[in-house]
């Protein structure tokens, strides 16, 4: 049970969220709460205020704005499964089930790094640009230096991410994913683009404490050679009741080829 001094808050603008966290650093966030309420009810979390930014319309929608698409935080996966951005859509279909995409939001999703979520190994195959404000101000990071650790983003403390800036000029990209049948998270996914420089950009989750960049598979691509076994070492990878890290070393392997495969 929750004290009655429970403090629940709702913000309408980005500038007012910022200025509700820097009065109070207790509160912490919600949109579509499709992370932070599982982790409520197990009582994993127990935070003392929220602030619903579920009203902050800055946030949400998709533009494309050049070479790039501007995708709002607050964008649910529902309408990035049926947007024309390159590979996010084919990831949110593999995300929870239907009522999960109609509340759940990217934005949510990628700042909480769950280890086994889908959109961080899609994001660091696209080499994404995440926009970030605070009270100092806005700042962009990008998806190589988001994704600090498990449950750890480069999001601080009294910030949000309001973008994600997505490439438009992918040439081809592909997500392959072995999940748990039940909770449908990735026990691995693997993600690879081709950029119009004609580099290729791969990385898996689900395996580690947070998504990786998979520099061997990259290698190969640029050399011409085929998908190498042997990506990762079982010693870096997160072993459970689910899959052994031996098991997930062998499905980055597989994953890769069926991806590449796809990507032509």
């Amino acid at each position: 049970m929750y004290p009655a001094s429970f403090e629940y808050q709702k913000a309408d603008s980005v500038d007012q969220a910022i200025a509700a966290l820097a009065a109070n650093p207790d509160l912490k966030l919600i949109a579509g709460g499709h992370s932070l309420l599982p982790a409520m009810k197990l009582r994993l979390a127990q935070p003392p205020a929220l602030l619903d930014i579920w009203g902050v319309q800055e946030m949400k929608g998709i533009t494309r704005e050049g070479d790039w698409y501007v995708v709002g935080a607050m964008t649910t996966h529902a309408e990035v499964l049926r947007s024309d951005l390159p590979l996010f859509p084919e990831v949110a279909g593999w995300v929870g089930d239907p009522m999960v995409r109609n509340r759940g939001t990217i934005g949510g999703s990628l700042a909480h790094a769950d280890p086994s979520a889908d959109y961080p190994a899609a994001a660091l195959a696209l080499g994404v640009e995440f926009v970030i404000r605070g009270p100092s101000g806005e700042r962009t990071v990008h998806a190589d230096d988001m994704f600090v650790g498990m449950f750890e983003s480069a999001v601080r403390a009294g910030e949000l991410l309001t973008h994600i800036r997505v490439p438009a000029t992918i040439q081809a990209s592909a997500y392959e994913k072995f999940r748990h049948p039940a909770s449908h998270y990735a026990i691995v996914g693997l993600a690879v683009a081709r950029h119009a420089s004609g580099e290729v950009r791969a990385a898996y989750t689900g395996a580690a404490e947070r998504a990786h960049r998979l520099p061997a598979l990259e290698d190969a691509v640029k050399r011409g050679a085929p998908a190498p076994t042997g990506l990762v070492e079982s010693g870096d990878l997160l072993g459970d009741r689910f899959a052994s890290a031996e098991y997930r070393a062998h499905l980055v392997d597989i994953l890769a080829a069926r991806a590449l495969a796809r990507l032509g």
